[in-house]
């Protein structure tokens, strides 16, 4: 039902493509990098977005040339910079500081469309919740409604919650295609934690179903393909989680609330701009 790859796992490929057991449509990487060395990637079935999480470099898209590509130390200090690529693209990735972290975000596409950059003041955000009620967090979404009929079914965010609170909450789910009520997306989320020592819990459950925990740490990927999926932050630490979103037949998602909890959507502040902002 659902997959935790932990931090210290060590893999010869991408965390995620497409021989993944769980996820069909998302891939996902980290690239990291010293100065003056290159990454060359090339992705036949999947659009893509390259975000720096620290460091700046120099992207080159088909020969389309990004300059000086990342403008944070870090990802607690401010929102990201990135490039689209198309699918099948020839990407490379050239650091320019020190040290580089990127994640490479990709969802499978059949249409190519132009590359483009993202900057931080092109960044669309949300906040959501209140620490009144442990749900606070402000959502950063890199490619989302302002990106639309630039790109496929592909949306990505940067999701920063409260210490001690919670995320996707109330639950939700988006696995079943079902009009304007529900949408098919498969998600994959990253986990970063301030101080690195901290640590949260993902929850995932379905109707009359099984129900899974899984302990997270920084450095940990979770990869979803269907149930609620509440998430909660350990007290003293602050949280980010990298998020991927991916359609299966449209790019706008919808949210389904578990019925038992949906009264909460009336109690938790900006729950309805949360959800507009990921149509």
């Amino acid at each position: 039902m659902a997959e935790l790859i932990s931090r210290s796992e060590i893999r010869a490929r991408p965390l995620v493509d497409q021989s993944s057991a769980t996820l069909e449509l998302i891939y996902f990487d980290l690239l990291k990098l010293s100065a003056g060395r290159q990454e060359r990637r090339r992705l036949p079935a999947h659009e893509s977005l390259y975000v720096v999480l620290s460091g700046r470099v120099d992207i080159e898209v088909d020969g389309i040339r990004f300059e000086a590509v990342g403008q944070r130390a870090d990802i607690w200090s401010g929102d990201a910079d990135c490039v689209y690529a198309p699918v099948d693209a020839e990407v490379v990735v050239t650091a320019i500081s020190e040290s580089v972290e990127i994640a490479v975000a990709g969802g499978i596409c059949e249409r190519r469309y132009a590359a483009f950059r993202v900057t931080p003041q092109e960044v669309d955000t949300v906040n959501v919740g209140s620490s009144e009620t442990h749900s606070q967090r402000r959502i950063a979404h890199l490619l989302g409604q302002r990106q639309n009929g630039r790109c496929g079914h592909l949306l990505v965010s940067e999701l920063y919650a409260g210490d001690g609170c919670w995320s996707g909450y109330p639950p939700h789910k988006h696995d079943t295609e079902c009009g304007d009520v529900e949408s098919r997306h498969e998600e994959l989320y990253h986990y970063r934690f301030l101080p690195e020592t901290g640590f949260g819990g993902q929850i995932v459950y379905e109707e009359n179903g099984p129900v899974e925990a899984f302990m997270t740490r920084s450095g940990d990927t979770f990869l979803l393909d269907r149930g609620y999926h509440p998430t909660v932050t350990s007290p003293g630490h602050r949280s980010y989680i990298f998020t991927i979103l991916v359609g299966k037949h449209r790019r706008g998602l919808i949210q389904r609330f578990d019925p038992k909890h949906e009264h909460l959507t009336g109690v938790i502040p900006g729950i309805d701009a949360m959800r507009a902002k990921f149509k």
